[in-house]
């Protein structure tokens, strides 16, 4: 009888695996990279058995057609910034990770919302970073009901399913998964193996029992989601809490949802309170000086479901240095290097010696193309020292031959524009609408050139 190879060891930076541990991957060369993974127990005899093909029973199998087309139910967090991040609020037996840098509110944010739905669903917060008083503090600070939610303090996978299987809480927070794991895994929690198999096992127990589950999760210096990628492929749903340390605006953005549209976006303020809601964020990118100086220039960016106006600003400034610098904030930097070749090839603007500078004001990430138009009349604005308009909007994309071409969902962007006071817009020709809006004079552009006229 030969036993099976339970463990093998991982490479963190490429995933080649090895059967023993070695301080150095010969793959990548990465030293000190290689994590304890286990790959299940039992030996071939056994497998053999369990899976054997002439007396196994098969599983149902249907068409499609046959499928059920229930809507899905859904528990309402009771905040509609985050029901709308998750697609309408919390579907049982889904998994969702929420990770963050320390001190974003990840806690405070399920805390809230865990206080709050404690009231009508039984619910229970695990936690293995802090104690039940200081949670009882923080919950006391902020004023949240708390008679109702039932706490415990456990970073071991198998008591915290256990205590779930007798007290079957409808939502089960666990904070944080990189402090979980399994007696039966020799690693350190916090590695590839514990973190995997811990996941695993909660989930399994979430799918099982129809149960909401939501785990917290820690980000590495580069933002990225601490533990084996293939963690985020195992949950469901996948939340990103953001915002900097000097402001008290948070943006919770969706990276993966099987449940609901991708990319939304829902903003908080953190306050003595906790995290508050903001209905109208467009409204609070919005918040310029009664002067616009050049480089200014608000666009329109979609976001999921719905259009949000921000500010994005740019300055171009002599450089001192044989390189001239090149920083974003907001914005991709490899496309800002892209579009200043497009504006000196087919705008004749040369910014070759110029450094410069560009921001999207209020923290906010934009990640589709419709701001490049805004990014280019913003630098020609600040290198000719031109104001923009005031009361003019932009968006659209700029092609490398210099074409303007149409973006999606171009007249839910022009009312959005409209309802906030903006009377102007520069759009592609693609998203010029058929019909006049009302307060609006919509100027469509085809060419680079045309969208610098128009500005003359």
């Amino acid at each position: 009888m030969v036993k099976k190879k339970t463990t093998t060891y991982v490479c963190n930076d490429c995933g080649a695996d090895y059967s023993k541990w070695q301080g150095q991957c010969s793959d990548c060369n990465a030293w000190n990279t290689l994590t304890e993974l286990r790959l299940g127990s039992t030996n071939a005899a056994v497998s053999r058995r369990s899976v054997g093909f002439a007396g196994a029973a098969g599983g149902t199998v249907s068409t499609l057609a046959e499928i059920a087309l229930d809507e899905i139910p859904r528990l309402s967090t009771g905040t509609s910034e985050l029901d709308l991040v998750l697609g309408g609020g919390l579907v049982p037996g889904s998994c969702i990770l929420v990770g963050g840098e320390p001190g974003a509110g990840k806690s405070t944010l399920l805390l809230q919302t865990l206080c709050g739905l404690a009231e009508t669903h039984k619910a229970l917060y695990v936690t293995g970073e802090e104690s039940p008083q200081q949670v009882a503090m923080r919950a006391s600070r902020l004023g949240l009901p708390t008679e109702k939610l039932h706490i415990m303090a456990e970073t071991s996978v198998e008591a915290v399913c256990a205590t779930a299987e007798q007290l079957q809480p409808k939502i089960l927070v666990v904070d944080s998964i990189q402090v979980m794991h399994l007696d039966d895994v020799t690693s350190a929690p916090g590695s590839v193996s514990q973190v995997r198999e811990s996941a695993a096992m909660l989930i399994r127990y979430a799918k099982q029992t129809n149960t909401v589950l939501l785990l917290v999760g820690h980000v590495t210096k580069d933002g990225s989601l601490a533990g084996p990628k293939v963690l985020e492929h195992m949950i469901d749903c996948s939340l990103m809490l953001e915002g900097s340390s000097d402001s008290h605006f948070r943006t919770l953005r969706s990276n993966k949802n099987r449940f609901g549209a991708i990319n939304e976006l829902g903003v908080f303020a953190m306050t003595d309170k906790g995290l508050r809601e903001v209905p109208n964020p467009s409204a609070i990118f919005l918040q310029r000086g009664d002067e616009v100086a050049s480089g200014s220039v608000v666009m329109v960016v979609w976001e999921g479901t719905r259009p949000l106006l921000v500010e994005l600003q740019a300055l171009v400034d002599d450089s001192h240095l044989g390189n001239p610098r090149r920083v974003t904030v907001g914005l991709e930097h490899n496309r800002l290097a892209m579009l200043l070749a497009v504006l000196h090839r087919h705008g004749g603007i040369m910014v070759g010696d110029q450094d410069v500078f560009v921001n999207v004001v209020g923290g906010v990430k934009v990640l589709e193309t419709s701001a490049d138009l805004a990014l280019i009349l913003s630098v020609m604005s600040s290198f000719r020292s031109h104001p923009l308009p005031r009361d003019l909007v932009v968006f659209g994309e700029v092609g490398l031959s210099g074409e303007i071409r149409p973006v999606p969902n171009g007249q839910e962007r022009l009312r959005e524009a409209a309802k906030h006071g903006f009377t102007r817009a520069i759009v592609s020709a693609g998203n010029a609408p058929r019909k006049p809006i009302k307060g609006m004079e919509v100027i469509p552009v085809r060419k680079i050139t045309e969208a610098l006229q128009a500005l003359d």
